[in-house]
């Protein structure tokens, strides 16, 4: 296949995706929405806070350091198969990570998988800025982490406020012209919102970890489901990104 061909064929590829995430929810994302809410009802407050705390701090060193920053520069000159190609390679290498460190910590029960909720997270965050660099674009820029934030929120978030934030990615060049030069702008993000769709999207998987006798094999299996959903909104919107510049 021609590299065009190739292009033609990702073009059908992104119209489909975007068919999918505008479609309204069927019976079955409705009842899921619903059980997560019951859940999350019955849920100590205390638990509650804790991952609410851990996921702004992580969610605030993204932004606002270079912690997560490659320190490989963007791939430049690079047809966009060839950076499918790594990009589907990385996916698959953090997809093993999380599955790994899920089954760690949900076999050590109801604590230990606690602590996967942030450890997830940042392995996530690890994948998302190296796969910003295999598609030519610097984290430097921190109008580039903040489009990662959007990218998180597309792959977990609820379908009205994954729409909204659709809208965004799909006018990214031009929505990120109205940030300034500075961070400022990363003071306006809405991380009460941001917390809230995360922890919805994931609630119903990840509190399956926590029960006796079936924490390791749910870990793994959640894991590896998370971070193929999150490799998927992302190379999307990459590809979206670079199709849209060409």
């Amino acid at each position: 296949m021609s590299d065009l061909s190739y292009e033609q064929s990702i073009r059908r590829d992104l119209a489909a995706w975007e068919r999918k995430i505008l479609k309204p929810p069927g019976l079955f994302g409705r009842t899921s929405k619903n059980v997560q809410t019951k859940i999350n009802e019955v849920i100590p407050a205390k638990v509650h806070s804790a991952l609410t705390a851990a996921v702004k701090s992580i969610f605030h060193t993204v932004l606002f350091t270079l912690e997560y920053v490659p320190q490989s520069l963007p791939r430049v000159g690079l047809s966009l198969r060839e950076r499918d190609e790594l990009a589907a390679a990385a996916i698959n290498t953090y997809k093993k990570i999380a599955a790994a460190e899920g089954a760690g910590t949900g076999a050590g029960g109801f604590v230990l998988g606690l602590v996967d909720f942030p450890a997830l997270i940042a392995i996530k965050m690890k994948l998302l800025f190296e796969l910003a660099h295999l598609y030519g674009f610097s984290t430097r820029d921190y109008r580039e982490r903040l489009f990662l934030l959007y990218v998180f929120q597309l792959a977990f978030s609820g379908h009205e406020h994954k729409t909204q934030v659709y809208a965004v990615i799909r006018d990214w060049d031009a929505v990120s012209m109205q940030y300034p030069a500075g961070e400022q702008a990363l003071h306006a993000m809405d991380w009460t919102k941001l917390q809230q769709e995360y922890r919805d999207a994931i609630d119903l998987r990840k509190l399956l970890q926590l029960l006796p006798g079936i924490g390791a094999i749910v870990g793994a299996w959640a894991n590896y489901g998370l971070l193929e959903e999150l490799g998927e909104a992302a190379t999307q919107s990459f590809r979206l990104r670079l199709l849209t510049l060409g």
